[in-house]
């Protein structure tokens, strides 16, 4: 290129550039603006379906967007919990559903390994995965449950769901004697740890009460029957934050009144 060319061919190109900037800048507005409304069917009225296909036109724009992604694991969890499950078509159906949460949660930590969010909804697909095929079935899956919510952890101490996923883990376990676990490689889970991670779930998100009813649950384990009926007895007057509030009201309600005389 000839030397007094070479200015106006780098201007010509920075120009180019530039002329970009807004298209991208209204691009990321765009999918901010989706995002939100996504939330809003996911968190608020509770329209998961509505929620996938908001998300899914933001995957449309950004396929690599990390905010994005973890965000339709999340709907896709949240749509399985809730599909049928009484025949065999409709237990297959189920478990697409939240392998579908898994591959995502999978880009999404791919997407952005050094933030906490992807590995705690990859948790959690991977937890619904293995309940469905049986945690005796899936030990591979749960300690990758448990790598992950330690990940998150690490990466985020002020994230509740990843303190609760683990304490759930924990609890899950110790439905089964440590001297059957320890061959299995999970021996390490304890109704301690379990206690431990329930309350700083809850210290973090102290009126969500799925956090709470399942920490009343081992409270009762662990025979601390007094904290069990305070935990159990404060859910009634909690906010609705999650679909399924009214269930675990009932029942709260129900094993209060099974320890009401412990």
């Amino acid at each position: 290129m000839h030397y007094c060319t070479r200015p106006i061919f780098l201007a010509t190109v920075f120009l180019t550039l530039v002329s970009f900037l807004p298209l991208h800048a209204k691009q990321k507005e765009a999918v901010s603006t989706i995002i939100a409304v996504g939330d809003s069917f996911s968190t608020k009225s509770f329209e998961n379906q509505k929620a996938l296909e908001a998300f899914m036109k933001a995957y449309a724009v950004e396929p690599n967007n990390y905010d994005v992604l973890w965000r339709i694991s999340r709907t896709y969890v949240d749509i399985g919990e809730h599909q049928p499950a009484t025949t065999k078509d409709d237990k297959i159906k189920q478990l697409e559903t939240y392998q579908k949460a898994l591959d995502f949660a999978e880009l999404a930590v791919k997407a952005n390994p050094n933030e906490a969010m992807g590995y705690t909804r990859r948790a959690i697909a991977n937890g619904r995965v293995a309940l469905f095929k049986g945690v005796w079935d899936s030990i591979d899956l749960v300690k990758q449950v448990k790598a992950d919510c330690e990940k998150a952890i690490q990466l985020d101490k002020e994230n509740p769901a990843a303190y609760y996923v683990l304490a759930r883990t924990h609890a899950k376990l110790c439905e089964k004697p440590k001297v059957i676990r320890w061959p299995l490689g999970l021996s390490w889970a304890n109704y301690e740890d379990a206690r431990a991670n329930f309350e700083k779930a809850i210290a973090m998100r102290p009126t969500f009460i799925m956090y709470r009813l399942d920490a009343a649950r081992t409270y009762a384990e662990l025979d601390e029957y007094e904290k069990a009926k305070e935990e159990l007895t404060r859910i009634a007057a909690m906010p609705t934050e999650d679909e399924d509030d009214a269930q675990f009201r009932k029942e709260a309600k129900d094993l209060l009144e099974k320890i009401k005389d412990k």
